[in-house]
């Protein structure tokens, strides 16, 4: 087990990102309404940044100055509708309340009518200016529309889609199909929310071309929890095991905090293929059951720590869960809860501000859903001042056939929590040192020695707004992730495997573009990770230096070549290799040169026979670092047959 956190950030708690203007709005709200008389607008901010008062802080003023006549808010599921009811803004300084009609809310339980027919009959009557309802209602009701053709039914409308990482541009995403529809056939007004920094794990959310249309506002993580009152730091951790999980699970428990457990699905290799048994299982973990509340469904388990009384949730169990759904959204406090137990709920748009920690077993293949997992213990909360997300990672086995594929889904699971520091770190703009004097214009610059500045619009427009998307992209790539488990040097990854991806990404670019967002994607990922440690000399003077990897360099003499002299992901395979034994590390290694070439049978017959000569020869094993090309094929093919007798006696056993 490790002692420390992968990731580790540290906040000032200045209180800025919960303090309110004098129209009682938040700095992000503020941020999104002086945006509010834009056709279209693209929110990406954390969860608890206040995104839905956002919206109607956006709405009302549509509906009272711009000639928007009706407003429809989207919502992936209808437990989140309620972050849309009524609220009071006039005491706090606007100009106007946010009302629903309860008819008009979709979301509740009820009504005689179709919710489809009733969000087509809000469209053409006149008794209602606001509605919410679901994603699914507002397709399907889109799908009938159509079938009269008839887009201009949204004339002087506003759209508002909540968690909007839900669309997609993929042709079979009929949500993403519809929006395009509609803008481009009608006078809407759009407004897309979404907590997710990646604009989608598989295909993006929006077309380029329809993407640079919307206004963006861009509140970060690392704004949003620097600014809060209580919360001084937040850690993500990874805890292996081997066997089943919840024989492993008292490692990474701590029944003393608040605590969201994430099982794992059905069909991951995870899953002991019985929910229910693993519920009953974790309920071991913590304690003895000693009663369940008929009425609630919460079940109060003694605590095997303290003996103390826990209140626990179990939104794994179909029996009964309405009830227990109802019970956490009448949530008043601290005491009302310790712990939930959850599969595919307690995600998005779910509201414990109290949660401490998340405990999730097993690798999530969603960026997306990782970032919203996150999002539930990172509000602010006088209970706590660290919020903690641990996941727990099935550690391969050497003898295992499929310790690649256990090894990949480590990998992705490390590369997630780096990709996450990325998105939870200060902001930074790296700029080109243009003269030795030169000096940063604001603490967010870093000023860098012939780092290549941007030649085209094209590339400064990926570096401003793409390098999230991009930096995903580079560590979900399978060779960029080969490279990190065969601990590749420095140059291959910077010179070769992320350019690779920046090309694969954009095949439009030139190669000299390709070479300008390399760069920036390396250095940015590379001073993401570095450390500030600042010293004093004997008169006083103030330098600061910035660790990057093993090395200690002041920031006044930074150079693009030794930034690309540091593999910016060794971090995750050094987080590998202290985790995982040395034995499987080499039949990873082993697995990996494997597969780097293709060597029919004959050509396998040959270079063995051609590597017996050469060991003859030299009294060394070919070596796949040499500057021979006839050497390296050599100890790749010895490697190939390695790989292929290993399998063949796993086969045997």
């Amino acid at each position: 087990m490790q002692d420390k956190n992968v990731v580790e950030v540290n906040y000032h708690q200045t209180g800025k990102s919960t303090n309110t203007n004098e129209l009682g709005m938040r700095e992000m709200q503020a941020r999104v309404y002086q945006h509010r008389k834009s056709k279209y607008i693209l929110v990406k901010a954390p969860p608890a940044s206040g995104k839905s008062r956002a919206l109607m802080f956006v709405a009302l003023d549509k509906l009272a100055n711009q000639g928007i006549k009706k407003v429809i808010v989207a919502v992936p599921e209808r437990s989140i509708g309620s972050s849309f009811k009524d609220t009071d803004l006039v005491k706090y300084g606007f100009y106007e309340d946010w009302k629903v009609n309860p008819k008009n809310d979709l979301t509740l339980n009820g009504g005689a009518e179709s919710k489809v027919q009733r969000l087509k009959k809000f469209l053409k009557a006149d008794d209602g200016r606001i509605l919410v309802c679901t994603h699914a209602t507002l397709r399907f009701a889109y799908q009938e529309i159509q079938e009269i053709a008839d887009d201009h039914q949204f004339d002087n409308v506003m759209i508002a889609i909540d968690e909007f990482h839900h669309v997609s541009s993929d042709e079979s995403s009929v949500l993403g199909d519809a929006l395009r529809n509609i803008m481009h056939n009608s006078s809407v007004h759009v407004l897309a929310m979404t907590g997710s920094y990646f604009r989608g794990d598989s295909a993006p959310i929006l077309t380029p071309e329809d993407e640079q249309q919307f206004d963006k506002v861009t509140y970060t993580y690392y704004e949003q929890l620097d600014g809060y009152k209580y919360l001084k730091s937040f850690g993500i951790d990874y805890k292996f095991y081997q066997g089943r999980y919840t024989d492993a699970l008292d490692q990474a428990l701590d029944p003393t905090k608040k605590t969201i457990i994430h099982i794992p699905s059905v069909n991951s290799s995870e899953s002991t293929k019985d929910k229910y048994d693993e519920v009953d299982r974790i309920f071991d973990v913590i304690g003895d059951v000693d009663h369940q509340d008929q009425e609630t469904g919460i079940y109060y388990i003694k605590s095997k720590q303290d003996r103390k009384l826990l209140k626990v949730a179990d939104l794994v169990n179909e029996d009964g869960r309405e009830k227990v759904a109802e019970y956490l959204r009448t949530l008043s406090g601290p005491e009302d809860l310790d712990m939930i137990v959850a599969l595919g709920m307690a995600k998005e748009g779910f509201d414990w501000p109290w949660a401490e920690q998340a405990l999730t077993i097993g690798y999530r293949h969603s960026l997306t859903e990782i970032v919203q997992i996150i999002g539930r213990v990172t509000r602010d909360s006088s209970n706590k001042s660290h919020a903690q997300f641990t996941n727990m990672i099935e550690q391969p086995d050497a003898k295992d056939g499929d310790v690649q594929y256990a090894v990949n889904q480590i990998l992705k699971a490390i590369t997630a929590s780096l990709l996450m520091e990325q998105v939870l770190a200060p902001e930074i703009h790296l700029k080109r040192r243009k003269h030795k004097d030169e000096r940063p214009t604001s603490d967010a610059d870093i000023l860098i020695r012939g780092l290549k500045e941007p030649s085209t619009k094209r590339v400064q427009s990926i570096i401003e707004n793409d390098l999230p998307d991009l930096k995903a992209a580079i560590l979900q790539d399978d060779s960029v992730k080969q490279g990190i488990a065969a601990n590749v040097d420095a140059e291959v990854m910077n010179k070769e495997l992320v350019p690779k991806v920046v090309m694969t990404r954009y095949p439009d670019l030139s190669n000299d573009e390709i070479e300008q967002v390399s760069q920036y994607a390396i250095a940015d990922t590379v001073l993401r990770h570095a450390k500030v440690e600042n010293t004093k000399d004997s008169n006083g003077n103030s330098d600061q230096f910035l660790r990057m990897a093993d090395k200690f360099i002041n920031v006044d003499q930074l150079d693009i070549n030794l930034i690309e002299s540091i593999n910016p992901f060794q971090r995750a395979y050094d987080v590998m290799s202290r985790d995982i034994d040395s034995e499987t590390l080499r039949v990873i290694e082993r697995s990996i040169d494997a597969h780097k070439y293709e060597f029919s049978d004959d050509q396998l017959v040959q270079l063995y026979k051609n590597a017996k000569l050469f060991v003859m020869k030299t009294g060394q094993r070919p070596s796949k670092e040499s500057n021979n090309e006839e050497e390296v094929r050599m100890a790749y093919a010895l490697a190939k047959i390695a790989d292929l007798r290993a399998r063949r006696d796993q086969t045997d056993e």
